[in-house]
């Protein structure tokens, strides 16, 4: 069993809602962001004290008919990835305080 994963959200980004996506804008270069569902209930749920798995569990598994195993993999690919754009951030222990973007509602 792998140690738990907690991701936060980078403090130099914008992002609103749109409709079940999220749009993000990098404050650090412009890059915009659209993410899909998947991604988006993934950046949404990285407060930075809910591991990984549990955003799988309570979030995805209960939205998608998938196998949690599955999901928990394609999850970490996926904040992977989002960590490498630099609009997540991965800890192996939780942050004290969680990262608080801006973030315009719809």
């Amino acid at each position: 069993m792998s140690a738990p994963r907690y991701l936060s959200r980078a403090t130099h980004v914008a992002a609103r809602l749109f409709g079940g996506e999220v749009m993000i804008m990098s404050g650090v270069d412009s890059s915009l962001y659209s993410l899909n569902e998947t991604a988006s209930i993934l950046w949404q749920a990285a407060d930075g004290v809910t591991p990984l798995a549990r955003i799988v569990e309570r979030d995805i598994c209960t939205a998608y008919e998938v196998d949690p195993a599955t999901a928990l993999r394609d999850a970490a690919e996926l904040a992977e990835a989002l960590a490498r754009d630099g609009i997540l951030q991965i800890s192996d222990t939780p942050l004290a305080e969680p990262a608080t973007p801006s973030t315009v509602s719809p």
